[in-house]
């Protein structure tokens, strides 16, 4: 496989979550590749199951991978278990979530992953990071930057930067 900057979106809304958050950064420089840019944190209310505590998210572009799309999946299954994570509901209150929003231009899917992440241009939480660390990012799908991205999306749930 061909070394490509893979994105991911990390998000939390249990117990500590600045802790799982740099928890998760320390394991994916540790497990995956270098992280090159992090996000500011950003403060978003729940999708898809609104009635829960709201997350903070935080996109990152993570350098010299060069791991096939499931064996990347299995190793953040492997730091979210290791962080702690829990089992719950889809779209369900956690500890911590990393999602793969996008390994260079592929375009891959299986049963259990899709790569770009299939609801990326719904969501704002996922969008408001990765405008600010990869606004020129095309999507492999779509064929437009992630600033477009953001501004055709209809997700009217709230996204603000966040502060300690």
């Amino acid at each position: 496989m061909k070394t490509a900057p893979l994105y991911l979106l990390l998000g939390s809304n249990l117990g500590d979550k600045l802790r799982y958050l740099n928890l998760a950064k320390e394991f994916i420089n540790e497990y995956l590749g270098e992280i090159v840019v992090s996000s500011p944190i950003y403060y978003t209310q729940a999708w898809g199951n609104e009635n829960q505590d709201t997350f903070i998210n935080l996109a990152l572009e993570v350098n010299n991978v060069n791991l096939e799309p499931h064996i990347i999946l299995k190793t953040i299954k492997d730091i979210e278990n290791k962080i702690g994570r829990t089992k719950n509901e889809k779209w369900g209150a956690r500890e911590i979530d990393i999602d793969i929003l996008y390994y260079g231009s592929l375009v891959f899917k299986s049963e259990s992953l899709e790569i770009p992440h299939k609801y990326i241009s719904d969501r704002k939480f996922a969008l408001y990071p990765m405008v600010a660390i990869a606004p020129d990012f095309i999507h492999p799908v779509y064929l437009c930057n992630q600033t477009d991205l953001l501004l055709q999306c209809i997700d009217t749930l709230e996204v603000k930067e966040y502060f300690e």
